[in-house]
């Protein structure tokens, strides 16, 4: 394949070698008998979520997590048999949908139970019952709201508890005493549950930075989200750099219209940029409806090696930066990744923004096609357009 399998002159690029390598590196941090479950919600925080599972299966991940079953079942439908974990909110009546498709959903409250044992299953249904041990957003946080749940368990062999889980709140930061304590409360909820459940379940609870950080006190399973992307999860763990991580992820695109303007000139809407003195000026075809927002003007790009600013408001489909000189039409813009000596990290684009690396990837929209590398060697283009 090649740049010509798309009608645009902009695109992100992942590697998958990348990927691979993220992983094996977890892995050799990790305990002889802890396993991964690869995170690719938010179609693999927006490096693709079909070629990242299958590249996360084939790289020794032993299962897949995502937030929504409509996720999960884009991932079944494309071949992928693995386990896959919905970590997020299902509806009651979709319960059934997930037991077809043997997809394991999350439970914890006792009302959402009392709904689903009313539908007809042909088949298991899968549950992993969340505890809420100080992160405040979803799960079980008392010994009773564990027993009203696993009630509905005896009462009906159709359910199937395959495991519990937690997550941690501040794993990632340097101050690790809310983290000691949400461990604290972990291990209250686990032995009442051990006292009152005799069959076995699977445990997971480390995020990435509890998996890279603390290893030695995770369970069953870590769940490998950010970092399998080449992505610290605070300066604080990148400071520490428990394992090495490679990004995975570049955002690419190509001048289309190069000129020069006389001193005084405006460039893009609202004249927010007046040109100092004559001045090339570029025009790159990306905009905010690809991702690339309106706040980043004033972020610098790659072209030729050398570091350009955006200038003039960001627009919808394009904008514009200032060149040191007149450069072909066709060359090529590295918005995030490598040119030369020169790299715009993820790390830096979210610092501009004042958010975290998560976000960056995930931006990115469905307009902007990914090109998939492995050792390389261009594998696959996916252009949802």
């Amino acid at each position: 394949m090649s740049i010509e399998t798309f009608y645009r002159d902009s695109w992100a690029e992942v590697d998958l070698s990348k990927i691979d390598y993220n992983i094996r590196q977890l892995q050799g941090r990790l305990s002889a008998g802890t396993e991964i479950y690869a995170v690719v919600k938010a179609n693999a925080y927006g490096h693709g979520d079909i070629q990242v599972a299958h590249q996360a299966l084939k790289s020794g991940a032993k299962a897949l997590a995502v937030s929504l079953l409509d996720e999960a079942i884009r991932l079944r439908e494309a071949g992928i048999e693995a386990p896959i974990l919905v970590m997020g909110w299902t509806r009651p009546e979709d319960a059934v949908t997930a037991s077809e498709y043997r997809v394991s959903v999350t439970v914890f409250q006792k009302e959402w139970m009392e709904k689903v044992q009313h539908f007809h299953f042909e088949k298991p249904l899968k549950l992993h019952m969340k505890w809420d041990t100080g992160m405040g957003r979803i799960g079980v946080r008392t010994t009773k709201e564990m027993d009203d749940i696993l009630d509905h368990f005896r009462n009906n062999p159709t359910f199937e508890l395959e495991a519990v889980f937690t997550h941690f709140a501040t794993a990632d930061e340097e101050e690790t005493g809310y983290f000691e304590e949400q461990e604290r409360r972990f291990k209250h909820l686990f032995s009442h549950f051990e006292r009152v459940w005799q069959e076995n379940v699977e445990i997971h609870t480390g995020n990435s930075a509890a998996s890279m950080r603390f290893p030695d006190r995770m369970k069953n399973f870590v769940r490998f989200g950010i970092s399998m992307y080449g992505l610290y999860p605070s300066d604080v763990v990148k400071e520490e750099r428990p394992i090495a991580l490679e990004p995975a992820f570049s955002l690419q695109s190509r001048l289309i219209h190069v000129k020069k303007l006389d001193a005084g000139e405006a460039v893009s809407y609202g004249a927010t940029y007046h040109t100092r003195k004559e001045e090339w000026i570029g025009t790159i075809p990306l905009g905010y409806a690809d991702g690339w927002i309106r706040k980043l003007q004033g972020m610098e790009v790659l072209v030729d090696g050398k570091r350009h600013p955006i200038v003039g408001r960001i627009c919808m489909d394009q904008f514009m930066i200032r060149l040191d000189q007149e450069y072909p039409l066709g060359t090529k813009v590295t918005l995030i990744g490598k040119q030369g000596a020169h790299e715009i990290t993820t790390d830096e684009v979210a610092d501009y923004l004042e958010t975290i690396n998560y976000e960056i990837p995930c931006m990115i929209s469905y307009r902007v096609p990914r090109m998939f590398f492995e050792n390389g060697h261009m594998v696959e283009v996916d252009n949802p357009l």
